[in-house]
Formats: C-alpha cells, structure tokens, sequence
C-alpha cells in the first residue's frame, strides 16, 4: 500500500505486509544506489506487527517508479547470487567426485 501526497508524487511510504528488515534493508540500500533518490529510510511500527513502512523521497521523479525500479534491480541481484551460488555447487561437487570423493546428494 502507498501512502503518498497527490501534490508531491515525488515523495511516499510503501506500508508492506508480511516483511521484515531482511527485504527492507536490501531495498533501502537497493534505493539509495539510485541517484534519483534523496531520502530513503524504513521502520517497522511495532515488533508484533508484521509489516513495514519504507519512506522514499526523490530528486523529482515518481517516487512509485524510483521503488519499482529499485525492486527490479534487487531482484536481479538476487537472481544473479542464487545462479552464483548454483554454480558454485556444482563446480564443488564436480571437484570433489574427479578427486575419488563420494559427495550424498542429498545432504
């Protein structure tokens, strides 16, 4: 949900349910990469509460825009660390079965 002026597009709060500071941190560093950006902040109401607000003030342009780019580029940097990370697997496992290891599966 958005909370935002209909004045200054340029600046709004995005009350998402169901997250935490894992993806809050992630955008918020993700938003301040953007040069569009001027502020960029998050909070989370109350501990019980299962939802975060992220703050997002720009330079000028769309603050709605700014957050959906910034979440596409977080999620092709996640993208990119899970297909890393794959391969890191099984360039290791590959390793360790040329060298007469038995490396279980399913471990």
């Amino acid at each position: 949900m958005e909370h935002g002026s209909l004045s200054d597009p340029s600046q709004s709060t995005f009350s998402l349910i169901d997250e935490d500071h894992t993806f809050a941190n992630a955008i918020r560093f993700t938003l301040n990469q953007d040069p569009r950006t001027k502020f960029c902040g998050y909070s989370i109401p109350h501990p019980s509460d299962n939802r975060v607000n992220i703050r997002v003030q720009t330079t000028g342009a769309a603050a709605k825009d700014v957050f959906k780019d910034a979440s596409q580029d977080l999620m092709v940097v996640c993208q990119h660390v899970r297909s890393t990370f794959d391969k890191a697997v099984v360039d290791f496992r590959m390793s360790k079965s040329v060298n007469g290891m038995d490396i279980d599966s399913k471990n």
